[in-house]
């Protein structure tokens, strides 16, 4: 049967991958993916047939995968991260046609970032993506008010870029119209990478910050604390002995 696999390979560093991925890269006859993905996994597996495209090249590197397990090569596109969220799945299911795709999971940002920071996610939360390139910033921004109107933490993705220099800032404002601005939030960025870092700070000392694609952005939420340099957003354990 024509099979091809999205895997999600983490946030970058190999022993961040599952498992579950690093097995089936290593049985793939071709590992398809954009060229910054490829090139924190080519030195794992430095013999596979590769084809890298550029970012938004999403479909060709879809396409080129299926015509490759049409011919019964065994096909493996990959996706930082993990490959359902934000990430090549749903796309590959798609423009599947007759081939079977198998979903490989990896570690999202919101979870690797979110270890870094301590446990800003411990509560209900929302994951949006700032990103305009694919949906209208007013759909965004519904979603963002929306969010903070609920009290949800929240774990922010694609926060900036030279085009959307202002994009955290205008999210912050809108964050600001339902949360206090001494609440506490938190920056992970290069999570696994080279140049890692963390900070946490008030949702105020926030909306003064610039960000970039490879940072993640997390914005607690009325119950969030700070204890140290980590963000703690509490489930009520201690409070209710009982977690129902």
């Amino acid at each position: 049967m024509r099979k091809v696999y999205a895997v999600g390979i983490g946030p970058g560093d190999p022993s961040q991958m599952t498992a579950a991925a690093a097995r089936v890269l290593r049985e793939a006859d071709l590992i398809v993916g954009y060229s910054g993905y490829v090139n924190l996994i080519r030195p794992l597996y430095p013999d596979k047939e590769y084809i890298e495209t550029p970012m938004r090249g999403e479909v060709e590197r879809c396409r080129r995968a299926l015509e490759a397990a049409g011919k019964g090569c065994s096909a493996a596109v990959i996706c930082s991260g993990d490959a359902g969220i934000y990430g090549m799945a749903g796309l590959l299911i798609e423009m599947a046609g007759e081939t079977e795709i198998t979903v490989v999971p990896g570690v999202t940002a919101a979870i690797s970032g979110a270890a870094l920071l301590g446990a800003p996610l411990g509560h209900d939360f929302a994951v949006i993506s700032l990103s305009d390139l694919l949906t209208p910033w007013n759909k965004i921004e519904r979603r963002l008010e929306l969010a903070a109107e609920a009290d949800l933490c929240m774990a922010l993705y694609n926060p900036g870029s030279r085009k959307r220099a202002d994009y955290l800032q205008r999210a912050c404002r809108i964050i600001l119209r339902h949360a206090s601005p001494d609440t506490i939030c938190g920056m992970a960025k290069n999570v696994s990478r080279e140049g890692e870092c963390i900070s946490v700070m008030s949702l105020r000392e926030l909306s003064q910050e610039q960000a970039d694609m490879f940072t993640t952005v997390f914005i607690g939420n009325s119950q969030t604390r700070r204890i140290g340099e980590r963000m703690v957003t509490p489930r009520g354990y201690r409070l209710n002995g009982t977690d129902e």
